[in-house]
């Protein structure tokens, strides 16, 4: 399939990248970043990358590892104070075994006028207070949580003693010379971030007034609910802001021999497959998911929230990594990625 035939069935905004370790092999986009005004997506556009994220979170604890500053059958309890068991591992909240709840995390957002001053502490507390109770025994089983990451986060500000996006800055995005304006946790450049749409004929636009506030939704543009900007409460759980060419930046380094972000010891973990408590093999790495399409294995981490939707994968068999983002809610990312990498990875 091709990458027009898609836009064209779909409507919607798109960056698609392939990268190897050496080279960027398809850095396209297309369609709009503003509908109404027809300016069009651009390979620079920023978009939200949402649970994107964790996967970077995920780095930054293995090169807190990697400085002996922490270990990663620590328990999470000597860093941050919270209401589950005590027991719970940085391990097991990297892989999600940490058996903690996952509530729908639709409101944990923020306008860009209230960022400035928002209480992210504050924040987190109301949520642990909320849904205290843990629903299974640390390392049990597989049970995602957007709380693990976020807790992480906390865990990487208490270790350092920096803020979660300063650190992520000096340590992850520097090194590999992404500026803010290409990967960061604001919107650096306004003219140049797209905006986030929703698909007027579509069941979330016809229930979308039980899942989030008014002040969420604009106008319409041609048939597309356009989005208000929103930060969201905890970065580290999904908070990043880039382009798919700076992500696959990312994907770059960790596709070499040998990363600048991670020792050979940690880039061999982080996709080193996770089991549980009964050494049964589960569906993660610390800091990807895995999956087969074809019978080649790959490793990935999707995101979506209002407006946006993004996903980016390495197939390490093949040296190949790739990164969808688009700017509308209801994007299948799996079937977009599975038809167009098939050229990169038979």
């Amino acid at each position: 399939m091709k990458i027009e035939q898609y836009l064209l069935r779909e409507g919607a905004g798109l960056q698609y990248v392939v990268v190897t370790h050496a080279d960027m092999l398809v850095n396209h986009a297309a369609g709009f970043s503003d509908i109404k005004h027809r300016i069009a997506v651009n390979p620079q556009t920023t978009m939200a990358a949402f649970s994107m994220t964790k996967t970077l979170t995920a780095i930054a604890v293995l090169q807190l590892v990697d400085a002996q500053k922490i270990r990663l059958d620590d328990h999470i309890s000597r860093y941050v104070t919270h209401p589950y068991d005590q027991n719970i591992t940085i391990r097991q909240l990297l892989n999600h075994t940490a058996g903690i709840p996952n509530p729908l995390p639709l409101r944990w957002i923020h306008s860009t006028d209230e960022h400035v001053d928002f209480n992210e502490n504050a924040a987190l507390s109301k949520v642990l207070s909320e849904n205290g109770d843990q629903k299974y025994a640390p390392g049990e089983r597989y049970y995602y949580s957007n709380i693990g990451y976020w807790l992480l986060g906390g865990m990487v500000e208490k270790v350092t003693g920096e803020k979660y996006e300063q650190y992520m800055t000096r340590h992850i995005f520097q090194p590999l010379k992404l500026k803010p304006e290409e990967l960061g946790f604001n919107i650096a450049n306004i003219v140049n971030h797209a905006h986030g749409y929703l698909e007027k004929y579509s069941l979330m636009n016809a229930v979308k007034g039980f899942l989030l506030d008014d002040w969420i939704w604009q106008e319409y543009e041609d048939g597309w609910l356009r989005i208000s900007d929103v930060y969201l409460n905890g970065p580290a759980f999904g908070g990043a802001i880039g382009s798919a060419s700076a992500f696959g930046r990312i994907l770059q380094d960790l596709l070499g021999e040998h990363s600048a972000l991670l020792s050979d010891a940690s880039l061999k973990l982080l996709f080193e497959q996770s089991e549980n408590s009964v050494h049964e093999q589960i569906e993660m790495t610390l800091g990807w998911h895995v999956k087969e399409v074809s019978g080649i294995r790959y490793f990935y981490k999707e995101g979506g929230g209002t407006g946006f939707h993004a996903e980016m994968r390495i197939y390490p068999g093949k040296g190949i990594g790739s990164v969808v983002m688009v700017n509308q809610t209801n994007f299948n990312s799996t079937k977009f990625l599975n038809q167009l990498d098939a050229e990169w990875i038979r």
